[in-house]
């Protein structure tokens, strides 16, 4: 009897190695040079409701959430190499280029204006505030990014 459990037990975790290495193997078609993120991605969900914007091979999700908390889904297609470019060509993000990078004032047609209201765009990758700018902030497809009208 223990025997027919042991093997029972060795098959279904054999089987979940299989499905796991089978899910690793799947995502390594396309061999990158650049080191993984430090954040892992988060699976886009895309809604019904998105709006499908671009072309090329790489799609991943951007919401753009405004200062009433309403938020504006996109499923982007882009061959980009940044998400800041991705969202430059379809007209999502505009801003001005520094030293540091695109900042970006307006997302989605708002434009925010630290100054005058002490409102500024987050960036996000997933869930977690982006550890880079958006435009040196790698695009992965599948991956969740955001902008997030933040008080400051």
């Amino acid at each position: 009897m223990k025997m027919t459990r042991f093997t029972k037990i060795l098959s279904l975790l054999l089987c979940l190695a299989l499905v796991v290495a089978i899910a690793v193997f799947a995502g390594c078609g396309k061999q990158n040079d650049k080191a993984p993120e430090t954040t892992a991605p988060v699976a886009a969900d895309v809604s019904e409701d998105a709006t499908k914007l671009g072309q090329g091979e790489k799609v991943f999700t951007f919401i753009a959430k405004d200062a009433d908390g309403k938020e504006t889904t996109f499923e982007i297609s882009s061959d980009a190499a940044t998400v800041g470019a991705a969202l430059l060509e379809n007209n999502l993000i505009a801003g001005d280029e520094s030293e540091y990078g695109l900042y970006v004032k307006t997302v989605n047609g708002i434009t925010l204006d630290y100054d005058a209201d002490h409102m500024y765009w987050a960036f996000y990758v997933g869930d977690a505030y982006a550890e880079k700018g958006v435009d040196a902030t790698e695009l992965v497809a599948g991956t969740t990014y955001s902008f997030v009208a933040t008080a400051g």
